[in-house]
């Protein structure tokens, strides 16, 4: 378990990233892709029907023991609370109402928050469209992990630990590297979020809190749902920095598998990515892809030459090279 990885440095480019120019090509010679732009009708409904779920399962969780709680939100609440988290990420791209009507996307962002415990609808846009436009920037883009975190989990076990531990540092690597004052949404989606973690409280008591909390925790770290996280942007092919997914868990996660997809054409919605990867198949096909989320994370603990560094990386726009 203590096998070190082989890399010791980021991968380095020094050109743009592939999916606008990729873009540019696919609608050249598919432009009927345009017609899949807008927003999905049903989602809300999805959305909303999810957050129900939960809702309804917090009178069922709050007399069980704590060991079947933890099971409970490990095995059912925490992959509903990941599927709710990308459905903020559907909405965060307007997906859910459409651009005419950004506040109705807000709210229902809020909304499907809630379950999850800890506010992060509107931060969570704040980031991640800067990570579609400047993919793989040195600062802007804080889905990649810093060099402290390459530095300190470059064995067998310090992977597998940092697979465990990977919630804490989507929490806390934008405010590290990245910092931004809050914005009066983020103030209105926090007080949002904890009048609601108050009223579990309150009304259902800790033990409903917790299932929340620790299932939305649980599901993002060693678990099967959060491979996609891993599965997306790591190297696993040198000189291919998204990959996509066709696999089952795509039903539960709106498409999300679908990343190269869904980066080409962030303004499609997740339920028509498959007819974007139909209608351009010889694009798509032809890419290293995944088969299994759960492969994705015992690869990239056990494969020496997979670990934090193997992500593209490139120099901040302005800065001395």
């Amino acid at each position: 378990m203590g096998q070190k990885v082989s890399r010791n440095d980021f991968e380095w480019v020094y050109t743009e990233e592939p999916h606008a120019s990729r873009r540019k090509i696919i609608l050249e010679k598919y432009p009927q892709i345009k017609k899949l732009f807008g927003h999905d009708p049903n989602f809300k409904w999805i959305a909303g029907a999810m957050v129900l779920t939960q809702i309804l399962a917090l009178f069922i969780v709050k007399d069980l023991s704590w060991p079947w709680l933890l099971v409970l939100a490990y095995c059912f609440g925490g992959i509903l609370n990941h599927s709710l988290m990308l459905a903020v990420h559907e909405i965060s791209h307007n997906l859910a109402f459409g651009h005419s009507r950004p506040m109705h996307n807000r709210i229902l962002g809020f909304i499907c928050n809630l379950p999850i415990g800890l506010p992060m609808s509107i931060s969570f846009k704040k980031y991640h469209l800067e990570h579609h436009r400047y993919q793989g920037d040195e600062v802007i883009d804080t889905d990649i992990p810093t060099l402290l975190e390459a530095r300190l989990f470059d064995t067998t076990f310090g992977k597998f630990l940092w697979v465990c531990l990977q919630p804490f540092f989507y929490i806390f690597r934008p405010l590290v590297i990245n910092p931004k004052p809050p914005t009066r949404l983020e103030i209105i989606n926090t007080i949002i979020q904890l009048t609601f973690n108050a009223a579990v409280v309150y009304f259902i008591g800790w033990k409903a809190m917790a299932y929340l909390v620790f299932g939305s925790i649980l599901a993002m770290g060693l678990h099967p749902v959060a491979g996609h996280f891993i599965s997306e942007h790591y190297m696993f092919a040198k000189g291919f920095e998204t990959y996509s997914y066709y696999g089952p868990l795509n039903w539960i996660t709106f498409n999300v598998g679908y990343h190269n997809e869904h980066h080409d054409f962030p303004a499609v919605p997740g339920s028509r990515l498959p007819e974007v990867k139909r209608i351009a198949k010889e694009f798509y096909d032809t890419m290293p892809q995944h088969t299994s989320w759960t492969r994705v994370l015992y690869d990239f603990v056990m494969d020496p030459s997979v670990g934090p560094y193997a992500r593209v990386k490139r120099r901040q726009r302005g800065l001395a090279s």
